[in-house]
């Protein structure tokens, strides 16, 4: 049997590719800065939901829908941070050890590059439709040009989303060609 011998790499290239590896530990601080960023949307919600409570009885039907999707855009909000703190973390510099995996979300295991991506692109195709919707409990405050431009952007983030999720069908479908009993493979019905 022949014997694959590892090249081993000089010291320059060894400090190069340390240097490489290590430099995963510059993001830390980024998802430090976004569970700074959560607490500040805390604060944010606790002054809403004050703000919501207070109006509760002496508001309108239309200023307590109002209130609710502002509460709902907030929490969106909050787990796509949460999203991208957990899974950019995890993915990008270090497995995240939990005290026996009990308080571990099931998803944090299971969401590659590709679930994040869709993800993310949901989350903000949610909050987007939350926008749309408050806009239009308070139509009266917008021109036609301003609800045109949310109606469009929202739109364009349901086209991305369409375009990410069809992406990873075709690499799914790509990887599966490969393989002998892959997902997609020929001879294989789902």
């Amino acid at each position: 049997m022949r014997e694959i011998r590892k090249e081993v790499p000089g010291p320059i290239e060894y400090v190069i590719e340390w240097l490489i590896v290590r430099s995963r530990w510059l993001m830390a601080p980024f998802y430090l800065g976004l569970i700074v960023g959560l607490a500040v949307l805390l604060v944010k919600f606790a002054a809403e939901l004050v703000h919501y409570v207070s109006i509760a009885l002496s508001g309108t039907e239309s200023d307590i829908i109002l209130g609710v999707l502002s509460l709902i855009d907030l929490a969106l909000t909050g787990n796509l941070v949460l999203i991208v703190i957990f899974s950019g973390y995890e993915n990008f510099v270090s497995k995240i050890e939990g005290d026996g995996d009990r308080d571990r979300p099931n998803w944090m295991e299971k969401v590659d590059f590709g679930g994040l991506k869709q993800k993310l692109i949901t989350s903000i195709v949610a909050i987007s439709a939350v926008q749309v919707l408050k806009a239009f409990m308070n139509v009266q405050q917008y021109d036609s040009v301003q609800l045109g431009w949310l109606v469009g952007i929202h739109g364009l983030f349901l086209v991305s989303l369409i375009a990410v999720a069809f992406a990873d069908f075709l690499g799914a479908r790509a990887e599966g060609a490969h393989e002998p009993e892959g997902r997609y493979s020929k001879g294989k019905k789902h």
